[in-house]
């Protein structure tokens, strides 16, 4: 029984490894989807930092 055990953890330590190894980072694909993302945040982020600064501007008037 003791003998079945250990052989269980063997093959189960060794599908670990296997898993492991195969995971190697991050394709292309992961990588342009992270720089898509990015990208659309910025769009986000300068279109609206360009309305408020525009409407900031809209409200300054020059009196004679």
């Amino acid at each position: 029984m003791l003998l079945r055990w250990f052989r269980g953890a063997q093959v189960r330590a060794s599908r670990q490894r296997t898993r492991l190894a195969e995971e190697r980072g991050a394709t292309a694909v992961e990588y342009a989807i992270m720089l898509a993302f990015i990208a659309a945040v910025i769009v986000v982020a300068v279109a609206f930092l360009g309305q408020v600064t525009n409407n900031q501007y809209e409200k300054v008037t020059f009196d004679p």
